[in-house]
């Protein structure tokens, strides 16, 4: 397959950000991840271009990804941070989107201790200034948070979202009932899509096969359909359970018995749409 875009990679160096969620109990993690690194495996599994996707709630690092992505054409977009709360987030925001990678916005809403911080007033009240400015949201939601997707889409129709990693489903329990229940609830709002992606890390990381996650996948594809979802490795997090490679023939094989112009969607078209990555591509 021609042309694909990975929607969801992160880079990340250690001793420069706060990362909340990582320990360096998690050696694997726990170090340094440049585009160099990223750059071989992208060209031996045929990937063109990429989203690099904020890993810590810092304008600072925003910065450096933005600076990452004017060394290295392969990252088509960035998905950074700004201070939702904030009265500095229309200040913030005309910084960023004066750079023409910068694309979307991304929270730590996993890390927030009250599951309700997505729907705080000052919160919905930043999402409408993303809005406002063309930029798109990523949601890094649990399934527990999947009800709140649905207040921020209909607070926020103009605002593009996409919920990263499926919102996380128990794919080592191999139980899809409540999953399936909480996010098939968000498909009518048609200004939300899902990445494919982040599955490998909630089956079980040392024995997964690719039929666990078909389950899951399934399910999505029925409920979003493949015109609102998107391919995304989550390299290098997805070390954790499997190399890149193993995580694109995984959903290669999974979506195998799609048309052509579908699998073009979920591997290609859908990031560059959302992301606009399109007017990037021209602008070059």
């Amino acid at each position: 397959m021609e042309n694909v875009i990975d929607s969801h990679q992160h880079f990340w160096k250690v001793e420069r950000f706060d990362y909340p969620w990582m320990s360096p109990e998690v050696d694997v993690l726990y170090r340094d991840y440049l585009p160099p690194a990223l750059d071989p495996i992208l060209k031996r599994c045929g990937v063109e271009r990429t989203v690099l996707v904020q890993a810590s709630n810092s304008v600072e690092e925003t910065r450096w990804l933005l600076s990452l992505a004017d060394q290295y054409p392969f990252i088509a977009g960035v998905v950074g941070w700004v201070d939702l709360t904030s009265r500095e987030v229309d200040t913030q925001l005309e910084e960023f989107a004066a750079h023409p990678k910068f694309k979307g916005v991304r929270h730590l809403v996993e890390s927030e201790p009250d599951d309700s911080w997505i729907i705080q007033e000052p919160v919905l009240n930043g999402l409408q200034e993303l809005a406002s400015h063309d930029v798109s949201y990523d949601l890094l939601v649990h399934m527990r948070h999947l009800k709140h997707v649905r207040v921020i889409a209909e607070r926020c129709p103009e605002l593009r979202l996409v919920i990263d990693h499926m919102a996380k489903p128990p794919v080592a329990r191999g139980d899809t009932s409540e999953w399936a229940r909480e996010i098939r609830k968000v498909t009518p709002y048609s200004n939300v899509s899902c990445k494919l992606s982040g599955l490998v890390t909630e089956a079980n990381r040392t024995a997964w096969r690719t039929d666990d996650l078909k389950p899951f996948v399934d399910k999505v594809l029925e409920y979003f359909g493949p015109e609102r979802m998107m391919f995304g490795s989550d390299w290098p997090v997805c070390l954790l359970a499997a190399s890149y490679d193993r995580v694109l023939d995984a959903l290669r094989s999974l979506l195998a018995e799609l048309s052509d112009e579908d699998r073009s969607c979920i591997f290609s078209k859908n990031a560059s749409e959302f992301y606009r990555l399109q007017a990037q591509a021209n602008a070059a």
